[in-house]
């Protein structure tokens, strides 16, 4: 297939794009600059320069593509419009990239009994109702002829399989202890994240080009674990001492208000089945803890 990507210079995009064209898709990838596009060049990947903000190149090269992920940014309600538009009675695949913070309760770090099923989310807070309101428009584009789907990451660990980006959350921990020698979680990091590797996130992606149905949506996990897990763990691969609860005004100073309240001081737990059953997907790698005990540093 002929598949574009927004976001193809980042980790999640960078990924996908890289497995899509091992497994001998032609990809092409939209990149801020030349020096990104020198990145995918270098990595078989057409590079397309431009920004979200250009919805008219979005809907040419959605048009001249037989299939669009979007990776760039769960936020862009813009960027979403335009591939809609000009993917409308197309029947084209249409993969938009969310994230399960849409769940998070940013609870400063304590644990949390409520898991959340595909069928039955929560309303969702002030701070995320703008993401869940783009999700739900790539959702009714269904309706209007377009085979679209919202696929809802969670925790996503494991090294970039294209350009060398890092992932969102495991390694702001790890930047923050090398920095401080101190390893440390949000309040007292009993907070649960549901987790996936990103040789099964880009295997998804790669069966929803062509088992997608039109209107799903899909979380992406593989298992969880609490903060606390994670950060022992890392702080056994570092060879330092145990970490260390963080009061959350010294979290956000470190990491923001987003970052500190959701990805990492929130709970996200998800349990995604229509992958499963509807794509036949079947995630290999199941412990976050593991990779970050044998293969993170």
């Amino acid at each position: 297939m002929n598949v574009f990507i927004t976001g193809a210079a980042g980790f999640i995009g960078g990924s996908i794009a890289t497995g899509l064209v091992r497994a001998g898709h032609q990809v092409s990838g939209l990149v801020r600059s030349a020096e990104q596009a020198n990145e995918l060049t270098a990595l078989g990947i057409r590079p397309v320069i431009g920004t979200l903000e250009d919805g008219a190149l979005l809907g040419e090269q959605a048009r001249a593509a037989d299939a669009v992920i979007n990776a760039a940014s769960s936020d862009h309600r813009g960027a979403a419009e335009a591939l809609v538009e000009a993917l409308k009675g197309s029947n084209k695949v249409l993969l938009h990239t969310s994230g399960s913070s849409i769940v998070g309760d940013a609870c400063g770090g304590r644990t949390s009994d409520d898991i959340y099923q595909e069928d039955n989310l929560p309303q969702p807070t002030a701070d995320k109702a703008a993401r869940v309101a783009i999700d739900n428009l790539i959702l009714e584009a269904a309706k209007h002829g377009v085979n679209s789907a919202v696929i809802c990451n969670t925790l996503i660990y494991g090294h970039s399989l294209g350009v060398k980006r890092d992932s969102v959350q495991l390694p702001r921990l790890l930047k923050q202890a090398r920095k401080s020698a101190v390893v440390r979680h949000v309040g007292p990091g009993q907070n649960i994240w549901s987790n996936v590797h990103i040789e099964d996130v880009v295997q998804l992606y790669s069966l929803a080009l062509t088992r997608n149905v039109p209107g799903t949506f899909y979380f992406v996990e593989s298992g969880e674990a609490s903060f606390i897990d994670m950060t022992t763990a890392m702080a056994q691969a570092l060879n330092l001492g145990q970490p260390q609860d963080w009061p959350l005004a010294d979290a956000e100073a470190e990491w923001g208000y987003e970052m500190a309240n959701y990805g990492l001081g929130s709970n996200s737990r998800v349990r995604g089945q229509n992958a499963r059953e509807l794509l036949g997907w079947a995630p290999k790698r199941t412990s976050v803890v593991e990779w970050i005990l044998h293969e993170m540093v």
